[in-house]
């Protein structure tokens, strides 16, 4: 800008964009390609900023006229401002539009989003967009029309400034005017022919910082130019401007609580619900944590009021000025993943993840458990819940100190196993005789229920615990051993065997190993025969 010393932010933003435009000069590898992105998202971040403030100045600029009783010198320039604005998204947008058509043409990203090193290597595609096509030179003229324009409007009001151009060939370069190898070229040859997809992306993206710069100058200009701020208690207004008017319970309410237009020798006291707030530069800092509503509407949402109070200094007297804000707080809902969801197995290790994605990163779960007991996982949403022996298991979550809501489970009694017969790693058929003696690696196994067995593997550890095998000869028992886990020892009943006993196996005791290696024993009656012929 012509009008005035530079900012460090223009400055930096000048050499950024000497950088940018130096080493489109060089052959880069894909680790700069990448700095290219990394650069790009930092730019994206700073035109957002840009934007937010930009559309904070142009609200200031209009309150501050209304405060100030519309002195008709300055009501012209609440709609230069706005104006100044309007060109400003045009020529932002123009630019987006330019910047994902060469991300869509060079298919720059993949399915998930990201860019791709490959394409972003790509020297031909900018090539043929800006100059072939003739784009360059089009974008060219709209962003030196631009701060033309600005500066257009500005003089209908009243203030003398020139802006630079934006898009400049490299003879008005101070880097490269006195090059030999690039002096001679236009804006369009230098910086899109032969340079990659991934450094034009940022060019385009610093062009629309400098735009938004420009805006920024020329509001702020706007914003000076304005007549000195009297202070009359009946055209003052209170404002309040939050980050969002819906903040989801347990998250945090942002705003600033200001008035438009403000004095630096004038003390402010500010109050919001009652509660003191700090003051900084004239703008009062509202912070709290916001605890979920006793109901909700058809939309999840709960409306309230925060009311702000401004104490200021008018003729010497204190006057309190008032705003009521209304807000909206949004209903919290609690996500539960997990293998079981609808009913937990009694005393197991019921792993879930219990999560409320409105709240974001402000997540700070704490869980609450009646029926049972949690364990808290790795991660903060997951948690292990072990309820009791039967009845029903109650999840309240929290997050923050603050209630958001709860969860109810039936309590499932973990299904019985089934005990079968194998001789060694065979199973044994008792529909049919077994040769003799009989079996010599008898084996008692309880094999856990098919769901129950692959959801809690940690606690489908079954066991035969206690029971009898007897030899029986024509229905008289002629010897038994007893059985105290899965393998049993029939070398003494084989012994006295002979074809056509039996052998009685009686279950009389099931033993299951949870996940914290506690034994919980189940009593059973159960009787199977083995022949022997």
């Amino acid at each position: 800008m012509a009008g005035g010393k530079e900012t460090p932010r223009q400055r930096m933003i000048g050499m950024m964009y000497l950088v940018l435009t130096a080493l489109l000069a060089l052959q880069v590898s894909n680790q700069i390609l990448q700095k290219f992105i990394l650069l790009n998202d930092g730019l994206e971040r700073t035109s957002k900023n840009f934007n937010q403030k930009n559309d904070f100045a142009i609200n200031i600029i209009r309150t501050t006229v209304e405060q100030q009783g519309n002195n008709e010198k300055d009501v012209p320039k609440v709609e230069a401002a706005q104006q100044i604005r309007t060109l400003s998204r045009e020529v932002f947008t123009y630019l987006e539009e330019i910047k994902n058509r060469l991300i869509d043409e060079s298919n720059a990203k993949n399915a998930e989003g990201n860019f791709k090193t490959a394409a972003l290597k790509n020297v031909d595609i900018p090539g043929n967009i800006f100059n072939n096509n003739r784009v360059g030179y089009e974008m060219q003229d709209k962003l030196n029309e631009f701060p033309a324009e600005v500066s257009a409007i500005l003089a209908s009001v009243g203030l003398d400034v020139t802006f630079d151009k934006i898009a400049n060939d490299a003879k008005d370069i101070d880097i490269f005017k006195n090059d030999v190898d690039v002096k001679y070229k236009d804006y369009v040859n230098l910086n899109f022919v032969k340079s990659p997809v991934g450094a034009v992306i940022a060019i385009i993206s610093q062009h629309q910082n400098e735009v938004l710069n420009i805006e920024s100058e020329a509001l702020a200009l706007l914003t000076n130019s304005l007549g000195s701020f009297i202070f009359e208690a009946d055209k003052l207004v209170a404002k309040v401007a939050a980050n969002s008017n819906i903040v989801a319970a347990g998250t945090r309410f942002e705003a600033d609580m200001f008035i438009a237009s403000s004095s630096s020798g004038v003390q402010l006291r500010m109050t919001a619900d009652g509660r003191e707030i700090p003051v900084q530069e004239g703008l009062g800092k509202i912070e709290f944590p916001v605890a979920p509503a006793s109901s909700y509407d058809d939309r999840g949402l709960a409306a309230r009021t925060l009311r702000g109070e401004i104490v200021v200094p008018i003729g010497g007297v204190d006057s309190v000025l008032t705003v009521d804000y209304q807000y909206f707080v949004a209903q919290p809902v609690i996500q539960v993943s997990s293998v079981v969801v609808r009913q937990l197995y009694a005393e197991c290790a019921n792993e879930l993840n219990i999560d409320v994605p409105a709240l974001g990163n402000a997540y700070a779960p704490e869980f609450t458990v009646t029926g049972g007991q949690a364990i808290k996982g790795s991660r903060p949403a997951d948690v292990t819940i072990i309820p009791a022996s039967s009845g029903k298991v109650n999840i309240t979550v929290a997050s923050s100190g603050n209630r958001i809501g709860s969860l109810e489970y039936d309590i499932r009694p973990v299904p019985a196993p089934t005990v079968r017969l194998f001789n060694g790693d065979n199973a044994i058929d008792l529909q049919n005789t077994f040769p003799f003696p009989g079996p010599r690696q008898l084996k008692v196994r309880a094999i856990p229920e098919p769901t129950f067995a692959q959801t809690m593997a940690r606690d489908a550890n079954f066991e035969v615990s206690a029971g009898e095998v007897r030899l029986v000869r024509n229905d008289v028992p002629r010897a038994s051993v007893r059985i105290s886990g899965e393998n049993v020892s029939t070398t003494s009943l084989l012994a006295e065997a002979q074809a056509g006993d039996k052998l009685i196996v009686i279950v009389n005791e099931v033993t299951r190993t949870n996940f914290q290696g506690n034994k919980i024993r189940s009593q059973l009656n159960e009787v199977y025969t083995i022949n022997i012929r």
